[in-house]
């Protein structure tokens, strides 16, 4: 395992949305700030930080799958409020398709990393 979470491809992913997720809503109208432009904020800025958190704690690999499970929980929520925000309009998908596609992405990388960490604890 990496010696820092910031060498994982999964934190750098996860980081790469955060900033498009902080892009897109600054185009939100101020009155979604304390609605769906924080909302989003919150849950993009939680992917990397539980990669990070979990990471810190990799002494215990239960520990470190825990929080890649939060981290995913964080994914499927921004993924649910991208999608509501392009139904109320205050995007439209062809803003969000690449974003939404790393989302698919950083979460099939998320997927085989919690798999691989369960195998390697199983092959110990």
């Amino acid at each position: 395992m990496p010696t820092h979470y910031e060498n994982l491809l999964i934190w750098q992913k996860a980081m790469d949305i955060a900033e498009c997720v902080y892009a897109l809503t600054k185009t939100f109208p101020s009155s979604e700030l304390y609605g769906l432009t924080s909302q989003m904020r919150r849950a993009a800025i939680s992917i990397p930080s539980n990669i990070a958190e979990g990471h810190a704690r990799s002494d215990a690999t239960n520990e470190f799958k825990h929080f890649l499970h939060i981290a995913k929980g964080s994914l499927a929520e921004l993924e649910t409020q991208i999608k509501l925000s392009i139904r109320i309009k205050l995007t439209n998908d062809s803003d969000c398709n690449d974003l939404l596609n790393n989302l698919d992405e950083l979460s099939r990388m998320l997927y085989s990393f919690i798999h691989s960490l369960s195998n390697k604890k199983h092959n110990k």
